[in-house]
């Protein structure tokens, strides 16, 4: 790690986008996926650029003005990250994560709510964009981003306005992708959680290992030693949490539903959620908790590990969970039919996260379980037989249908899905594949419309569609109660 990894000369300002240059900016030309910065020097320079950041060896324009700074490096990612993290100062006090394959938006959403119930301005930046929320208004501000994990320029500047704002509370969602492209780096974390690891993203990573050490460098690498580590007290790699945190003298977190240093006793379901005891070491608080599914039990459990981690008394904010509201598009219930058939939404895209879903909904279920399925196209493969297994072992009746096609044949990613359960029905159209799965609920069913969660728009040929699982279903039911009525 470098002392200083700022350039020599002052700037007074950085970008990854040459267009966003200005007069005195550092331009970071690093190489991405599709594009490679050092093509765009030049309009950099013509913007205004003083300063470059480059690979090593990384060719120059011919006859470059000798005024221009030039930082070579051999991880541009992460010199980029640490000259951010001194750039955009002052930061909020107190800024925690959450990773791991699934649970880390309801994770982060848990905790954002419990903190402005507590009279902490607190802000939550993930899946769901930027989410801020104080006492005074408990109803979330949301500001749209396109990524999981915002790139090393625009977290920066994103937590420097914030703490501007009086926020001084921030849990930040870390995905694995965003780990390996060191965005997080730089940051000044309090504590980091890890909830779990299932099948997703080998098309980027390409093994379940690589996948795992992603996600692991958010504690070995970017947690500063001596700070908290809040772990799923099942997870198959507690070792090597265990190993690390004794290395770096970490405070070490567990929880689940039956053991760890957080887990529940006395769970009880009722409608709207569970009655339990949270036991917390040896002290137990009873609660109750609207929320739907173990799995999102789970994940408020976390919750309260990373609050305690930030010194949060447990007497304080314990009793305010029975005012959490549920995720959009997290086990999300939509409606009860007039035959008492329900009907939920959930984002479960992965294998681990649809049987979870599945397995959750089996006991809500009176008659027949429902599920809507179907697989992102230009993405892992290896899980859309997968996909259609799960739902063939836990699920009544099956339905595949499109999720984002991209750029790939739909009916070739149905029939993929359709490989692991070949009794299902194969409806192309979301629309029609919902409409088909409401007109068959019966007394006491449940269907859940899985995969999309949250998303407003179905990509497919290059072109973003709108589309919102939850808009078409109660569009749909309210019709349909209508022309029933007399």
């Amino acid at each position: 790690m470098r002392a200083n990894p700022m350039p020599h000369h002052p700037i007074s300002g950085i970008a990854l986008d040459s267009r966003q240059v200005k007069p005195g900016y550092l331009f970071a030309a690093i190489k991405g996926q599709k594009l490679n910065g050092a093509d765009f020097i030049p309009a950099a320079i013509k913007n205004g650029a003083k300063a470059l950041l480059v690979e090593s060896e990384t060719p120059l324009p011919p006859n470059l003005d000798k005024s221009i700074e030039v930082l070579y490096d051999p991880n541009p990612r992460l010199r980029l990250a640490k000259i951010c993290a001194e750039f955009y100062r002052p930061v909020p006090n107190t800024i925690i994560a959450v990773t791991g394959t699934n649970g880390k938006t309801s994770v982060a959403s848990f905790t954002r709510q419990i903190w402005a119930m507590m009279g902490r301005n607190s802000t939550s930046i993930g899946t769901l964009g930027i989410e801020s929320q104080t006492y005074a208004d408990l109803e979330s501000n949301k500001l749209e981003n396109p990524l999981t994990t915002p790139d090393q320029v625009s977290l920066h500047q994103n937590l420097q306005t914030l703490k501007k704002q009086g926020h001084n509370h921030i849990i930040l969602e870390a995905s694995s992708h965003g780990l390996a492209m060191n965005r997080l780096d730089g940051v000044r974390l309090m504590a980091a959680a890890f909830t779990n690891l299932g099948h997703d993203h080998l098309d980027y990573h390409e093994t379940t290992e690589n996948y795992f050490n992603s996600k692991f460098r958010l504690f070995e690498e970017i947690l500063l030693p001596g700070m908290a580590m809040i772990v799923h007290a099942h997870t198959p790699y507690m070792a090597r949490f265990q190993d690390l945190a004794k290395k770096r003298q970490m405070r070490l977190f567990t929880y689940s539903l039956d053991r760890g240093d957080v887990h529940v006793i006395n769970l009880k379901k009722w409608q709207g959620g569970f009655v339990c005891d949270i036991k917390i070491n040896q002290k137990s608080y009873p609660v109750s908790i609207p929320l739907s599914g173990n799995f999102q039990l789970e994940n408020m459990l976390c919750a309260v590990c990373l609050l305690r981690a930030c010194g949060e008394k447990a007497e304080h904010f314990i009793p305010l969970l029975s005012r959490i509201k549920a995720v959009r598009g997290r086990l999300e219930w939509i409606c009860r039919l007039k035959n008492n058939a329900n009907i939920f939404v959930d984002y479960a895209h992965t294998p681990d996260a649809l049987e979870r879903l599945l397995k959750d909904l089996r006991t809500h279920t009176q008659n027949k379980l429902h599920v809507i399925v179907g697989a992102g196209g230009d993405r892992d493969k290896g899980k859309r037989k997968k996909l259609g297994q799960i739902c063939a072992k836990y699920a009544d009746e099956i339905t595949i249908t499109d999720d984002n096609p991209r750029n790939e044949d739909p009916a070739e990613i149905r029939l993929a899905v359709m490989v692991g359960s070949p009794n299902a029905q194969n409806i192309a159209s979301r629309k029609a594949a919902i409409h088909s799965a409401i007109d068959a609920l019966q007394s006491g069913d449940v269907l859940v419309v899985a995969g999309k969660g949250h998303e407003q728009g179905q990509e497919q040929g290059g072109k973003i569609l709108p589309f919102d699982d939850k808009s078409v279903i109660t569009h749909y039911v309210a019709q349909q109660e209508k022309r029933e009525t007399p």
